[in-house]
């Protein structure tokens, strides 16, 4: 209990809520979530002969092979934007999304033998991933950034809009989908490790047909019965409205902004909900 009243700082009921993130209570668990954040930061390519170099390559190399194949081979056009910038735009937007359902997707089966051990609130493990993979995503978005002003410096027609105040929004969304996604696979996980082998090929999968090499106007030409798979998808609007807000490119309707908003929503609380349900008996399952 705590000092001079009467109020306990915990208290174990039979039901709760079923939507329940107690912001007070991670609050009250801040530096813990700190910590962790940090620990991810440092430790994850502590013991790795390149290091934080890392966070360059990767997003490197992609957007060259998907040049390569896609543009120079494939032949997809890219209009007046550079193809290396095109891609190097939407691989970094896939990056920080991927990186968060991959990130907690495992989180039950990851941190078991904290989890049989410590109390704290167990929503912390999957929160501090995002948070963390913002500072990845920070350094990616540094990349960019770069040869923005690289190819901007060349002639490339080049121009950002006004849909630059929606970034902080993109990224939200973009959390909250890989957020809600993650902690719902995380709870299947339990029971059926093979999910996380599956993890692995369903994000390479989902990434094409997400719009990442390819601009939504080339499915909607050539593929056209096809085609509603990636309009429907949430991540397409998601990739398109960061490619058209940066390099003012793409395709933007307000009505692909909305339903992704209410999809990343949607899927976060149901997300919430199954973790929440997990959390009770997982240690039984693990």
């Amino acid at each position: 209990m705590t000092e001079g009243n009467e109020d306990w700082l915990y208290e174990i009921t039979p039901k709760r809520k079923l939507i329940d993130l107690n912001f007070k209570e991670i609050w009250r668990y801040r530096d813990l979530l700190i910590l962790f954040v940090k620990r991810d930061i440092v430790t994850v390519y502590k013991q790795t002969i390149l290091g934080p170099l890392w966070y360059f390559i990767q997003p490197l190399f992609t957007s060259v092979i998907f040049t390569l194949v896609f543009n120079n081979i494939a032949s997809i056009p890219t209009g007046n934007v550079p193809a290396f910038l095109f891609n190097l735009t939407g691989i970094t937007a896939w990056n920080y999304f991927n990186q968060c359902l991959t990130g907690t997707s495992n989180t039950f089966t990851s941190n078991a033998g904290i989890f049989g051990k410590v109390y704290f609130p167990r929503v912390i493990m999957p929160l501090k991933t995002v948070i963390s993979n913002l500072f990845k995503f920070g350094i990616q978005l540094i990349i960019l950034i770069v040869f923005y002003f690289y190819f901007l410096f060349k002639g490339a027609e080049l121009s950002p809009n006004s849909n630059i105040f929606l970034f902080p929004v993109y990224v939200l969304m973009m959390a909250l989908l890989g957020l809600g996604a993650g902690m719902t696979i995380s709870a299947f996980t339990t029971k059926y490790r093979d999910l996380t082998v599956l993890i692995g090929f369903a994000t390479s999968l989902l990434m094409y047909i997400s719009a990442v090499p390819y601009p939504l106007s080339e499915v909607s030409e050539k593929m056209p019965d096809f085609a509603w798979i990636v309009q429907y998808n949430p991540l397409t609007h998601i990739i398109e409205g960061f490619r058209y807000m940066i390099l003012n490119t793409g395709t933007f309707t307000w009505f692909g902004f909305s339903y992704t908003l209410f999809i990343a929503v949607i899927l976060f609380l149901i997300g919430l909900i199954v973790f929440n349900r997990t959390e009770k008996n997982f240690i039984d399952t693990v």
